[in-house]
């Protein structure tokens, strides 16, 4: 397998590892691939690699745990 490293890459070449994992760099399967596609920019434009994108972009979630309490079952 090939490296997918910045520094083994070509702007195309990760552009082009970009549109085959997510499928269409356009978006004209749905219309929802731009946004996600626009998260890639930053390993595409050789500023991070894929797997910091990666990673940034799953810590954006917040768990449950950080919301309000919820009310306890007069049941249990």
């Amino acid at each position: 397998m090939k490296s997918i490293l910045i520094r083994d890459t070509t702007r195309e070449e990760r552009a082009a590892i970009v549109a085959e994992a997510v499928g269409s760099l356009e978006g004209a399967c749905d219309g929802c691939a731009p946004g996600i596609i626009r998260m890639y920019d930053e390993y595409i434009e050789g500023r991070m690699e894929l797997r910091e994108v990666n990673a940034a972009f799953r810590t954006g979630y917040v768990s449950g745990k950080e919301g309000p309490e919820k009310a306890g079952c007069d049941m249990l």
